[in-house]
């Protein structure tokens, strides 16, 4: 829950991605998890208004090798074995709509980012740690993340995962999306803000998932994060917006 969630235009490329490779590839190699939902979000990281947005569900892997994800992006588990996964990815960060409280701003656009992920499973919990940095777009720098997620069974058709989430973006990172340049703070007011240091951002997610059948489940999520250093201290934050960040959310899902 640690971007920005202007989701249509990237995660509708996703998709659509993941249906022409699924169609071009032996389905019976793939396994994982389709479906749409959608998601409650802040309009912008650091923002105090909030709205729903529709969101696909992409989970899949390629005889557990290749994996396409809404979330993780398109990779590569070059390394996959006891447990251990190293994956080389190319993702997507979020940018900054010019709407609502920024609207006098300049936008930040996302782009693709390339990256590399580690993630280890023991017993019922599961740790990822990654490092990307962006090659297209508006934003420089890197960004480093790292979750850890347990995962519960209550009884034979409910499964609930809960677990901590930490994120720190460099000071060109932090700069693209916090800071507030002489232009911005002509026309909106806020006084010209730029950010020395990089930020952390310490979350929580949680979610709910009940199986309707084998293939088919139904999923509710909740997650916060708290955004610290000089991401906080930014007036788009400070002084337009919230440095705690919801976000909650629905999907129905088909596993196969």
């Amino acid at each position: 829950m640690l971007h920005s969630n202007d989701y249509r235009r990237p995660l509708m490329l996703s998709l659509a991605i993941a249906s022409a490779s699924l169609c071009s590839t032996a389905w019976a190699q793939w396994e994982g998890t389709l479906g749409a939902g959608a998601i409650y979000t802040p309009d912008y990281l650091g923002s105090d208004d909030y709205e729903w947005n529709p969101l696909p569900v992409v989970e899949a892997t390629y005889n557990d090798t290749l994996f396409v994800s809404v979330r993780d992006g398109i990779g590569w588990n070059v390394i996959n074995q006891d447990n251990v996964k190293v994956a080389p990815f190319i993702g997507y960060t979020f940018g900054r709509d010019d709407s609502g409280d920024l609207s006098r701003f300049d936008e930040v656009d996302g782009g693709a980012t390339a990256g590399l992920r580690i993630s280890y499973r023991d017993a019922g919990w599961r740790y990822t740690g990654s490092a990307e940095t962006p090659f297209t777009g508006d934003i420089d720098g890197y960004r480093l993340a790292f979750k850890a997620q347990h995962v519960t069974r209550l009884g034979e058709r409910m499964v609930m995962t809960l677990g901590p989430e930490v994120a720190y973006t460099s000071d060109k990172w932090t700069d693209a999306m916090f800071g507030v340049s002489p232009g911005d703070s002509v026309r909106s007011g806020l006084a010209a803000y730029e950010p020395d240091d990089g930020a952390f951002a310490l979350g929580a997610n949680a979610s709910l998932s009940y199986y309707l059948t084998e293939q088919w489940s139904v999923t509710g999520l909740l997650g916060v994060a708290k955004l610290t250093g000089d991401a906080s201290d930014s007036p788009i934050v400070d002084d337009a917006g919230s440095d705690v960040q919801w976000r909650t959310g629905a999907f129905i899902n088909y596993h196969f």
